[in-house]
């Protein structure tokens, strides 16, 4: 499904509303709107999931991406797209959601 490409800038949440998510760009070489593109292959951390599970915190702290740009490689990884679809997983890789993308760059668009 054709989407914007992620950025290092965009702004995504986890699925309880209050984790921000970070990319870490592995290799910073294709930028958009000034700022690399993120793929599959870079790490997302997230900081501030207050989730708990009765009275064990089970915050969100990462992002697996399962369907990546079909298309848009760069540097032979699969891009991410505002449509991308992924996975919030806690410290013990429990799933908790689908991470929501708040904003991104309008310019350019991938498949």
């Amino acid at each position: 499904m054709p989407g914007p490409l992620l950025h290092v800038g965009a702004q995504a949440i986890c699925p309880h509303a209050a984790g921000q998510i970070t990319a870490i760009p592995a290799s910073p070489r294709v930028l958009v709107s000034g700022q690399p593109v993120v793929t599959v292959a870079d790490q997302f951390l997230i900081a501030g999931c207050p989730f708990t599970v009765g009275t064990k915190p089970q915050p969100c702290m990462s992002v697996r991406w399962l369907v990546p740009a079909a298309r848009v490689l760069v540097n032979g990884s699969p891009a991410l797209l505002q449509t991308s679809v992924g996975l919030c997983v806690s410290a013990d890789q429990i799933p908790a959601g689908p991470p929501t993308v708040v904003a991104v760059q309008p310019r350019v668009i991938g498949t």
